[in-house]
């Protein structure tokens, strides 16, 4: 995406106002612009935006509303809604939004328009980068979220495992980053569970394989759940529940953003993206509640729903990415329902036994407004995933606490790693709200990799 930001000693002011100093604000500004503020009853509600004439009928300033200091429930993102309100031109913050360099980083989201299918022009504005934001970083995150926000958006027809592939070696290729696929037979022998979800489908699954960096670096490896639709399988979603199930892919796609962050500012780390890309689709060859299959790692999983499927190739492709004991081993995936309802879709839950790691990831995450809560591998749980018939089950019975279970289920397959995180995003905004558009949604990717720079810049 072209760079948002732009300097021109002609930019056009933004004044953000709160109602608390509103009456201050009107104070400074002419009596003309002061009277037309008030005949347009414009009252720096949050979000309340009002465009001031000067003499020759341009525009002079614009005033935005913006929460008090004192709500609880500022939204830090809010002046990512003026892309879509600003007449064309070249603006700068004439005074501090509540966190200035988010302000910009909302600025840059609220540009973006999904335009594959109809014509959906970017918004013909740009912003002065203010004083001592990262013009380049900030960029560089707004680049990411596009990528994830495309991926998820496209629909499934044009978003296949081959196709998600293609993104991906697409990717490789521009960070010189070397670039494999498993399909086939040797997927089928080496990664049972990935071919397992993926063989009903007339679209081949596959394992993507992304390297970058200096073997001598820190290994930091990156595993994303790439189902590009999921019906179900063989227990079948409702109508209902297959409405959005373009976005399962969702982990691939953040990975993918996560890993364009990393090599875009070239942290010092051996990287490693692993993505099983599979449709779970329904056909004569589906697999069936109740077969069993021994994974990548040996461990027989009993299959005891079909819809619990993203675990299943995130565990295989977990296996792999332990066999090389990295440093830290990071998983992403559209995984449960049951975290939707504990925490809703903005907030999603991860998972590690790094007590360091948590603490680090909460405050980059509440740093980037970029949400995540901790939610525990809770140990006495394990033994719901006891199978009468194999190791363990995919899917529990009784439906108590999904998400910690399927977490506990990926556990079994990270053994040698020094370091393991498990988020359980939803990569998807339900309804519009400033800098996140309806649609497909980078979500935990900035959070980590602040954390990443962190750690390795």
């Amino acid at each position: 995406m072209p760079s948002v930001f732009e300097t021109s000693p002609t930019a056009i002011p933004i004044i953000f106002v709160t109602k608390s100093s509103w009456d201050q604000v009107a104070e400074t500004l002419p009596p003309a612009q002061r009277q037309f503020a008030t005949a347009s009853a414009f009252t720096a509600k949050p979000g309340g935006y009002l465009a001031l004439p000067a003499p020759d009928g341009t525009i002079a300033q614009v005033l935005f509303g913006l929460e008090d200091d004192s709500t609880r429930s500022r939204d830090l993102f809010r002046p990512g809604a003026l892309p879509g309100l600003l007449p064309p031109g070249i603006y700068r913050f004439a005074n501090a939004a509540h966190d200035t360099r988010l302000a910009a980083l909302a600025f840059a989201l609220g540009c973006y328009r999904f335009a594959r299918y109809r014509k959906a022009d970017r918004p013909d504005v740009r912003l002065v980068p203010p004083e001592g934001v990262d013009a380049t970083e900030i960029d560089r995150m707004a680049d990411a979220a596009m990528l994830a926000r495309d991926l998820i958006n496209t629909p499934s027809n044009d978003m296949g495992p081959e196709e998600l592939a293609a993104a991906a070696q697409d990717l490789a290729a521009e960070f010189g980053a070397s670039f494999g696929c498993t399909i086939d037979d040797e997927l089928e022998k080496h990664f049972p569970l990935i071919h397992a979800v993926g063989m009903a489908s007339s679209r081949a699954p596959r394992l993507i394989d992304i390297g970058w960096g200096d073997p001598a670096h820190p290994k930091v490896t990156l595993v994303g759940k790439g189902v590009c639709f999921d019906t179900g399988g063989l227990d079948l979603k409702p109508s209902s529940g297959m409405l959005i199930m373009k976005k399962d892919m969702g982990g691939a796609a953040n990975v993918l953003a996560l890993a364009r962050m990393v090599m875009d500012a070239k942290l010092k780390v051996r990287l490693r993206v692993l993505i099983p890309a599979v449709e779970n689709a329904v056909a004569g060859n589906a697999f069936r509640p109740l077969d069993i299959f021994t994974s990548r790692k040996g461990i027989t999983v009993e299959i005891g729903n079909t819809d619990a499927e993203g675990r299943l190739v995130l565990a295989d492709a977990l296996a792999l990415a332990d066999e090389e004991k990295p440093d830290l081993l990071i998983d992403l995936g559209t995984l449960t329902g049951a975290a939707r309802v504990a925490l809703g879709p903005d907030l999603p839950p991860f998972y590690t036994n790094d007590e360091t790691l948590a603490a680090d990831l909460s405050r980059c995450a509440v740093k980037e407004n970029d949400p995540l809560w901790r939610m525990p591998l809770w140990a006495p749980y394990d033994k719901w995933l006891d199978s009468k018939t194999a190791t363990i089950t995919n899917a529990p019975s009784g439906g108590f606490a999904g998400s910690i279970t399927c977490a506990l289920f990926l556990q079994r397959f990270v053994e040698h790693a020094d370091s393991w995180l498990h988020v359980d995003i939803y990569g998807w905004t339900p309804s519009a709200k400033p800098a996140r558009p309806e649609g497909g949604e980078c979500q935990a990717a900035r959070a980590i990799y602040t954390l990443l720079s962190e750690r390795y810049a």
